[in-house]
């Protein structure tokens, strides 16, 4: 249950370059639009009793807006992230900033290893699991054991399509789980299922509608993209009321809810 988010509004969000499968410089974003689904977003997320910090955009950083990659919040603490990728490397240093200013402590894990954040590290209650491969080297996780203080268990990506956990992979708390099984190993999705009570595999038509990539805001509201009716209907089945909002001019860019907050009190914050 998330109580607390940082965003960051979409004022310089376009397609500038292609850094995963979903991003097409000829696909432009519709600034407004996206500018409407993002209030829409932070609307749904404040009515749910979620309050909302924004951090401000620079102009020559437009993936800003999915903040859930910045790194994790441990209660005071911020660990940034190591982005993989040159254009988005700038970034760090804007939200470190940010977090400095707001009277947090800043550590860092272990360079040269990248990892991406609350991308690839969900908290799922007494345990923590984290994706590598696309975003995250393998080798940053060994650090992130003792950082967390939390057991991390390890789930390798295979679908360069769902290149972040958060894009295929939604703890609920309580032992539930919404997941896409074609973005992990046979490994991977053993793990899965033993690790939660219920588990609800998404169809892949809604995989791709990023139906995933959700928040649990407030008591029992879960934020998502439109267009997921089944996974809906399985939210509803155990006791979830579903908010489904537009998300499209995100889903160019590979985003959707997720991948625009970062949660402020998950692992222990």
């Amino acid at each position: 249950m998330t109580r607390s988010v940082l965003m960051c509004r979409p004022e310089y969000y376009r397609i500038d370059y292609e850094i995963n499968p979903w991003m097409r410089r000829a696909n432009a974003v519709d600034g407004p639009v996206a500018d409407r689904q993002w209030d829409s977003l932070v609307t749904l997320l404040r009515g749910s009793g979620v309050d909302v910090l924004l951090v401000p955009q620079a102009a020559n950083v437009p993936d800003m807006v999915f903040t859930a990659n910045a790194g994790v919040v441990l209660g005071r603490r911020f660990i940034p992230s190591n982005f993989r990728f040159p254009e988005r490397q700038p970034e760090a240093g804007l939200f470190v900033e940010w977090f400095e200013d707001h009277g947090f402590q800043v550590g860092t894990v272990h360079e040269p290893h990248y990892w991406e954040g609350e991308g690839d590290v969900l908290d799922a209650g007494d345990a923590v699991f984290a994706g590598f491969r696309f975003r995250t080297h393998a080798g940053a996780l060994d650090h992130l054991d003792e950082i967390l203080g939390k057991p991390v268990h390890r789930l390798e990506l295979t679908n360069p399509r769902f290149y972040h956990l958060d894009t295929c992979f939604f703890p609920l708390g309580g032992g539930r789980i919404v997941y896409y099984p074609g973005a992990f190993t046979a490994q991977g999705l053993a793990l899965i299922e033993t690790s939660f009570r219920d588990t609800f595999a998404v169809p892949e038509v809604e995989a791709n509608r990023f139906a995933c990539n959700a928040v649990v805001a407030g008591r029992s509201h879960v934020i998502l993209n439109s267009g997921c009716p089944a996974t809906e209907a399985a939210l509803q089945q155990w006791g979830f009321t579903p908010l489904a909002t537009p998300m499209d001019e995100f889903i160019k860019a590979g985003g959707s809810v997720k991948c625009l907050l970062l949660t402020m009190d998950s692992f222990g914050g």
